[in-house]
């Protein structure tokens, strides 16, 4: 039934006691009337429509209309909802069951209740001498460090384009790390860059130790054993989180070696084909079954990802040069054309016949012999 709204009746003001008129605001002998507005409760909303008594009047607090519940007349508009608020904004996830009317929710990433009074750092000295003494009393270092290594790991993950759960998943682990004393007197970065590691290969957006390496300048020995330490600890403690994070530490399972196919993907987006996902697809496919080749043994995933990538180029027809490709993978082209000697004479059994003309757009013409 749709609700049409009611013309407003002309109200007489001074007769309801409003004011508006000289008699009004005075007693029977004209003396002004000293009295203080009462409202009069003997008043009623009823519709002119339906008539009822009682009146049948619906308050809808979403539209803040006052509507007559028979009929759908509109009596009414801008309805304050007078009700109760009892939503909880405190974090069910860690037990907490306290309708807290203000602040923010907790962050799981720091310690303590995070409803402290900050001074912001304002202009004038008196301002700045506030910021400080109050930075001097209250200030906790162990959620001055957290909070340092969190900036840290956020700036060098939006470096390399890694996503914000994966971001989320550094911190946390780096606070296990913090809470448990696990690298006690080892310097921050190299944490800071196991953390990054084993968040990548959990997420499934693998990093290798070269990227890691050129992105937190540390040596990827000393990553190495870091994140051996880290997962070790990780599957040791898989009861440490009992109530939820990000990263679901109770199911940590450990990760194999970054395999070639995962990193086609990322180079494919990188590389700026007009249909990436099919080069992505079938540079997968290529370093699946290279995989089984003699030749490639032992040879590293970045190399036969890169030489996946470009038979896969060249054979639909949108090549892209050894050099180029070496850019995005961080090898040099000569390594990319050794591996993709080793693929050559193989490609009959590399390359699906699906791939080719007349179903797909792959000629094998197109491929260099070198």
């Amino acid at each position: 039934m749709m609700a049409t709204v009611a013309p407003r009746p002309e109200i007489d003001f001074a007769a309801l006691g409003y004011g508006g008129s000289a008699s009004a605001n005075q007693n029977l002998d004209g003396k002004p009337n000293d009295e203080p507005y009462k409202e009069n409760l003997n008043k009623r909303l009823k519709c002119p429509d339906c008539n009822e008594d009682p009146p049948n009047l619906v308050e809808e607090f979403s539209s803040g209309d006052m509507v007559c519940g028979s009929c759908g007349l509109v009596l009414g508009d801008r309805i304050i909802d007078t009700r109760s608020e009892w939503r909880t904004f405190a974090n069910d996830d860690q037990g907490n069951d306290d309708p807290s009317r203000v602040g923010d929710a907790l962050n799981p990433l720091l310690n303590g209740s995070q409803l402290e009074t900050g001074i912001a750092f304002g202009e004038g000295s008196r301002a700045r001498e506030l910021h400080r003494a109050q930075n001097r009393t209250i200030s906790d270092k162990a959620t001055k460090t957290l909070l340092a290594a969190y900036r840290e790991i956020s700036n060098l993950c939006e470096a390399i384009s890694i996503p914000k759960t994966t971001q989320d998943s550094a911190k946390h682990i780096f606070k296990l790390t913090e809470d448990n004393k696990l690298f006690k007197g080892k310097p921050q970065e190299a944490v800071i860059a196991g953390c990054i590691f084993v968040a990548c290969r959990q997420s499934k957006a693998p990093r290798t130790f070269r990227e890691i390496y050129s992105l937190t300048k540390v040596s990827k020995k000393e990553i190495g054993r870091t994140f051996k330490v880290l997962e070790k600890f990780l599957q040791s403690n898989r009861d440490a989180n009992k109530n939820g994070s990000f990263l679901m530490v109770e199911t940590y399972e450990a990760t194999a070696t970054t395999g070639a196919a995962e990193l086609c993907a990322r180079y494919c987006n990188q590389l700026y084909f007009k249909n990436p996902h099919l080069m992505e697809k079938i540079s997968k496919t290529l370093a699946e079954k290279s995989s089984s080749l003699k030749d490639l043994a032992g040879r590293s995933p970045l190399s036969i990802a890169a030489a996946s990538i470009y038979m896969a180029s060249h054979l639909m027809g949108e090549p892209k040069t050894s050099r180029d490709i070496a850019l995005v993978a961080g090898v040099s082209d000569g390594t990319i054309r050794t591996a993709y000697r080793h693929m050559y004479p193989s490609r009959e059994e590399l390359i699906e016949k699906d791939w080719l003309a007349p179903k797909g757009a792959g000629q094998m013409n197109r491929l260099p012999q070198n």
